[in-house]
């Protein structure tokens, strides 16, 4: 695993994971227990689903980052 390049899951992304495809939420409810807006969530999870596909394809490592990303 150390020679693998790595994608980084954000907290809020896993959460969105979490909350959308395992608990089987629909994202404006979702969103609304996260305390975004519907379109932030659709963003976010998109993000995290981007991610773990890549990771996936071209057998790169996952690492879930606990910390929460910074606003630009």
């Amino acid at each position: 695993m150390r020679v693998l390049e790595e994608i980084a899951l954000d907290m809020e992304e896993v959460e969105a994971i979490r909350l959308a495809d395992v608990e089987g939420m629909y994202h404006a409810d979702a969103a609304l227990k996260m305390g975004v807006s519907r379109p932030t969530f659709g963003n976010i999870i998109a993000s995290a689903h981007k991610k773990i596909a890549t990771a996936l394809l071209e057998g790169k490592a996952l690492r879930i980052s606990t910390e929460m990303p910074t606003e630009e």
